[in-house]
């Protein structure tokens, strides 16, 4: 079954912002009628997109409808709990152990022994190696980041699994092969483990879906009920549970023991500050042993994109610290290993002809490398790079913010130039900000004209005053706020009609003002004809209304005197 990806976007509420693809360190992003989605074959689900996002258009898969199925098909469904939960809820183990089995899962065990595996394992081969460079396999973000950006350093992740498929397999050791194993935490990339690794951890769900869940079935963790079955199984963990906090696997490594004491060990936090760590490095030169803790999220999981709280995270780290405890000696042999192979699997890049890139510059306006601003308001690094995305499919033009203002001032321009009406905008010291040319034409002397013709900048800082006879109306308007609209408004000898506005209050405002004196004129001389015109019909229906009043005279008389003639009771009709 082919499932959604564990990122991705809700169209509608996607603002075209482009700040997901100012953050996102590969661009794994695409712009596509002016909304961005995720790139699935590029994404390595980091989460940070969906943290900045600030429509919150950018969403997590959610999977808690799979899980309940899991829990319907199968009462043996187990809980990895990442020990990040400690810092992150402020309730006691035995409260969380009976909510998580309130909801129906079977115990609860914690990812940190699977971690404890993994430093056991890492540590043997740090003691068997004589030099060269290790990348923690713990962080799958990492992972992937490796596989597809950095792939000459696949071969440098420790070969084996994460601490939570580690711990997985170990659950199924030891409790039977036939139980279901649901992760639970605050990263997004372990839903694309559970996608990898099916076999293995059957679900990943994260604390923002967990604190979902427990609302939607009305659990209230502080009266919760709590028994002697509230209890990690098969066991408590120990230093695994230092795995969240920057620094954590490196120190429980050490706790296992170095023979020689001659690693080096480092940790890094955040994917930017990976990439340029391993800059300038070439890893078949490293001479000396390095092992670089690795993690995407900057500070460590503890930060991790979905660990839904505003807890300070120096608290969180110390409860953390606080509920973790240390085992002395630690074993020198894990109990459960998964190997894990990390090919490499490296993004294609293209180099597009120069030809092709100047062509898709022009079209941005971009006709020369003084019109490459590289200002990043597109969300890539420089002009190039967004080019780059546009010819790929991966961009738009109008996302390029230079461009789109040339076009608009453009339309606004062309618009302005063509009306016929004048059109003048007024900053707050009633000068002149902009005017088209029927203004030029309307309201400037010969003289006039050509004195502002001869200015760069035309009428620009001329004082409207200077211009027309009434600047008290922009004056009134820039201090009320208020629109006024006057018809007919006399100057002289002639007529206008004015509509001032306000586009900025107190700062500026524009007009538009028509010549009515010519068409006033014509509807003079109109309204004249047509009262001649009206006097005269007048006249006319007066006259045939008379001579149609004579001839009903004459007509009555005449019907009169035949229908007397007629009249059967008359003498000489009896004669």
């Amino acid at each position: 079954m082919n499932k959604q990806y564990p990122v991705y976007t809700l169209k509608n509420e996607c603002n075209d912002c482009y700040k997901c693809i100012r953050e996102c360190h590969i661009k794994a992003i695409r712009i596509q009628g002016g909304s961005a989605s995720v790139i699935n074959d590029k994404c390595i689900a980091c989460g940070h997109c969906v943290t900045i996002c600030p429509a919150g258009a950018k969403r997590v898969r959610n999977d808690i409808d799979e899980v309940k199925t899991l829990l319907l098909a199968n009462k043996k469904v187990y809980v990895s709990l990442a020990p990040s939960w400690a810092g992150v809820y402020n309730i006691s183990k035995e409260k969380m152990i009976a909510v998580l089995k309130k909801l129906g899962f079977a115990g609860v065990s914690e990812t940190a022994l699977g971690a404890q595996e993994v430093s056991i394992e890492t540590a043997k081969m740090l003691n068997k190696a004589d030099s060269g460079l290790f990348i923690s396999s713990a962080c799958p973000v990492i992972d992937d980041y490796i596989r597809l950006y950095k792939p000459e350093f696949a071969e440098n992740i420790t070969p084996v699994a994460s601490p939570a498929l580690t711990h997985c397999a170990l659950l199924k050791d030891m409790l039977g092969n036939d139980i279901k194993v649901v992760f639970i935490g605050p990263c997004v990339a372990k839903k694309n483990e559970a996608d990898k690794h099916p076999e293995l951890m059957a679900a990943a769900l994260t604390f923002d879906e967990l604190n979902y869940w427990i609302k939607e079935e009305f659990i209230d963790a502080e009266k919760i009920e709590t028994n002697g079955e509230c209890h990690f199984v098969p066991e408590a963990a120990y230093e695994g549970a230092l795995y969240p906090i920057e620094g954590g696997m490196n120190e429980t490594i050490k706790q296992v023991g170095i023979d020689k004491n001659d690693v080096t060990f480092i940790e890094v936090s955040s994917i930017d500050a990976f990439d340029k760590a391993l800059t300038n490095i070439d890893p078949k030169k490293v001479e000396n042993k390095i092992f670089v803790e690795a993690l995407a999220c900057m500070g460590g999981c503890i930060n991790g994109p979905c660990l839904s709280s505003d807890k300070s995270r120096i608290l969180i780290t110390s409860d953390i610290y606080a509920n973790t405890q240390y085992r002395n000696p630690v074993p020198k042999e894990p109990r459960t290993v998964v190997p894990e192979e990390y090919r490499p699997d490296p993004i294609k890049t293209v180099e597009y002809p120069i030809e092709q890139v100047v062509k898709a510059l022009k079209k941005i306006s971009k006709h020369s490398e003084e019109d490459e601003l590289n200002c990043s308001g597109c969300g890539y690094a420089s002009c190039r790079e967004f080019v780059n995305a546009l010819i790929a499919g991966d961009a738009e033009p109008s996302q390029c913010v230079s461009y789109m203002r040339k076009i608009a001032v453009r339309k606004a321009a062309a618009m302005l130039r063509c009306m016929p009406s004048a059109v003048v905008i007024v900053d707050a010291n009633l000068e002149i900000v902009e005017a088209n040319d029927s203004f030029e034409h309307m309201f400037l002397s010969e003289e006039m004209y050509e004195i502002f013709a001869s200015r760069q900048d035309g009428l620009a800082g001329a004082s409207i005053d200077r211009i027309v006879p009434y600047s008290e109306l922009f004056k009134s308007a820039l201090e009320t706020g208020k629109d006024i609209h006057q018809e007919h408004y006399a100057v002289e000898n002639k007529l206008y009609d004015i509509s001032i506005f306000t586009i900025e209050d107190n700062e500026l405002v524009g007009a538009v003002i028509s010549d009515v004196t010519k068409s006033e004129l014509d509807r003079s001389k109109i309204a004249q004809k047509a009262r001649e015109v009206i006097t005269k019909n007048i006249t006319t229906v007066q006259e045939i209304a008379s001579l149609l009043g004579e001839h009903m005279v004459e007509t009555e008389l005449l019907l009169n005197s035949i229908a007397e003639g007629f009249d059967p009771n008359s003498n000489e009709d009896k004669k």
